[in-house]
């Protein structure tokens, strides 16, 4: 099965005009095309980072504020700059980007302007049509850029190798090469996992200034269709040069993870990074993501309105997490959630901890707890 189509789409500093950008990613979505979405209000940098690490074949800016002709210039340039010059931009802003200002900005390296009019599919079928095969790439020296076309080769080989998984022995060899501590979380969908993750970067970074750090963010998608790849989007403390992040759409496979994760997972582990974060997509009651000792550490993230305590008795990672973090305990029923959830633990009758935070709320001391717990503990040998 061929690679669907990776773009990467954004809204420019000072524009908070989202409405647009999200119709347009939808429709890309309809037509197999993966759409790794960081948001609005974004720099320069941070837009030529995502597109860098995520490794898309282009960059589309939605700009509704003005600016556009410098703004969409400066992404050329930045791409060019960091060896990057085959991801193409385009982009649109309604009524705001004149035929005079695209005439511009194509001279300054931008390859299409859609205007006000436009139809979603025309769009759609312009991506397909122009991203649809990669432009020839040489092997990149910039450290960044280089992981990047090595994880895009190992999804390849994972899209033509279909679902096969390593066997244990294998998983295990790899785990003893690994220079990096390697923490797993999942848990439901809505229950907080990016915004605690993004919370626990933020605390990895200013404990010291030396620490990198990986994230494999994982959405779902079937076989031959596109994905919302949008973790990024509310990503604020990992925009920064020391995390590497990469966006994963599961491509049909059940279980939270990718087809490519173990795989990916294996070359992040011994490239350098101090610790490698897995976000698991919203999973439900059946799921047990990380076998094969993918992780070091697991981390269980729920929230107080699961239902009725007899659910609790049915979810089977409750069995076997190291941490189980309780978000968005400033809800009403957090108290009673707390207790029902300890209570299911001690029938484990092994060591694990429960942590209650408030992954939304500025320096919580549950994040803070958490963080001390991740740190604290070994990687396993």
């Amino acid at each position: 099965m061929a690679l669907p189509i990776r773009i990467l789409t954004a809204v420019p500093i000072c524009d908070g005009h989202d409405s647009a950008i999200n119709t347009i990613n939808l429709e890309f979505i309809r037509h197999g095309i993966e759409v790794v979405y960081l948001g609005f209000h974004r720099y320069v940098g941070d837009i030529v980072r995502a597109a860098i690490q995520e490794d898309v074949a282009a960059i589309g800016i939605s700009s509704y504020n003005g600016g556009h002709i410098d703004f969409f210039a400066d992404v050329v340039s930045q791409l060019k700059k960091n060896g990057a010059n085959d991801i193409a931009v385009f982009g649109g802003g309604g009524g705001t980007i004149t035929h005079d200002d695209a005439r511009q900005m194509k001279r300054k390296g931008v390859e299409e302007i859609f205007f006000a009019g436009t139809s979603l599919t025309e769009m759609a079928d312009y991506v397909k049509k122009h991203y649809g095969k990669r432009k020839k790439r040489r092997v990149k020296s910039k450290p960044d850029l280089a992981l990047a076309r090595k994880l895009t080769e190992l999804e390849e080989a994972a899209s033509r190798g279909g679902k096969h998984q390593p066997s244990n022995d294998a998983s295990a060899a790899r785990t003893k090469d690994r220079t990096s501590k390697v923490i797993g979380f999942t848990g439901p969908g809505g229950a907080g996992k990016t915004t605690l993750i993004d919370e626990l970067v933020l605390r990895f970074l200013q404990r010291d200034s030396k620490t990198r750090i990986a994230i494999l963010s994982h959405d779902p998608s079937v076989i031959g269709e596109g994905a919302l790849l949008g973790d990024r989007a509310t990503m604020i403390n990992s925009q920064d040069d020391r995390v590497f992040m990469r966006s994963m759409a599961t491509r049909g496979q059940a279980g939270g993870l990718s087809p490519a994760t173990e795989s990916c997972l294996a070359l992040l582990a011994r490239s350098g990074f101090d610790y490698v974060i897995i976000e698991t997509v919203g999973t439900g009651q059946e799921a047990l993501p990380f076998r094969n000792k993918l992780v070091d550490q697991t981390v269980l993230v729920m929230n107080p309105d699961y239902g009725a305590r007899l659910q609790l008795q049915k979810i089977v990672m409750l069995d076997v997490a190291d941490v189980v973090v309780v978000n968005k305990t400033d809800l009403e029923r957090a108290k009673a959630a707390l207790a029902e959830i300890e209570h299911r633990l001690t029938q484990n009758k092994r060591k694990q901890e429960i942590v209650a935070t408030v992954a939304k709320r500025h320096r919580d001391p549950g994040v803070d707890e958490l963080f001390e717990l991740i740190t604290k503990r070994k990687r396993n040998k």
